[in-house]
């Protein structure tokens, strides 16, 4: 199991990241350019959704500005783009969100290529994870994983890319296990030049941290 906060403040970074554990869900978002840091997370009614912290700046919305979190039912969904929507859409049509994520793959953001990584937490503390890669020959690559309720303190993290690089290099093997700390000490690990947002649900609980507002 892999110290997360160390992992964090070791990887300058890991891009969007999703952390689940039996009882709390975080998932935060990092940029490098202007466009992508101008972003905070903002309540839904079913979730949160990215906005542009200053709409006059606002470059090209289509690969950052999506509801990374929304319920299902009694399922929490957090991902890290509009497969969002495609996944709730097939969820509440009785479908399964394997059926709904081999509609989409990467993001076309070439040379980078960012995978879509997407997670379903059940009620009872189980969970799937699922990531969408390029593979070497262009061809999209579908991994799905399967996991019952964690350990109390104890989860699995599974992020965009292993760290910075140019392209960045994206995330390989299976989610890592992790330990995992509060909200607080996950906002203060990620690298503070790259960080953008944090969500936070705890118990069912939920905390927002924006850089851009001062958190």
């Amino acid at each position: 199991m892999r110290d997360f906060l160390q992992f964090l403040r070791e990887t300058s970074y890991p891009g969007r990241g999703i952390a689940v554990g039996r009882d709390r869900v975080y998932y935060f978002i990092m940029g490098r350019s202007a466009n992508s840091r101008n972003r905070v997370f903002v309540p839904t009614e079913d979730g949160i959704r990215t906005e542009a912290y200053d709409p006059t700046k606002l470059e090209d919305p289509s690969l950052i500005i999506y509801h990374p979190v929304r319920r299902v039912g009694d399922t929490l969904l957090v991902t890290n783009g509009d497969q969002t929507d495609t996944i709730r859409d097939y969820l509440l049509a009785g479908k399964s969100w394997e059926e709904a994520l081999a509609t989409r793959e990467f993001e076309p953001d070439a040379p980078n290529y960012t995978p879509r990584i997407s997670t379903l937490l059940a009620a009872d503390g189980s969970f799937r994870m699922s990531i969408l890669r390029r593979e070497a020959d262009g061809s999209c690559r579908r991994d799905f994983f399967a996991y019952p309720p964690c350990g109390a303190g104890e989860g699995r993290f599974l992020s965009t890319y292993q760290g910075d690089g140019d392209p960045l290099p994206s995330f390989q093997g299976e989610p890592m296990a992790i330990d995992l700390p509060e909200p607080e000490a996950v906002w203060a690990a990620l690298d503070p030049e790259n960080k953008i947002s944090l969500y936070a649900n705890v118990g069912g609980t939920v905390r927002i941290f924006n850089k851009n507002l001062g958190d």
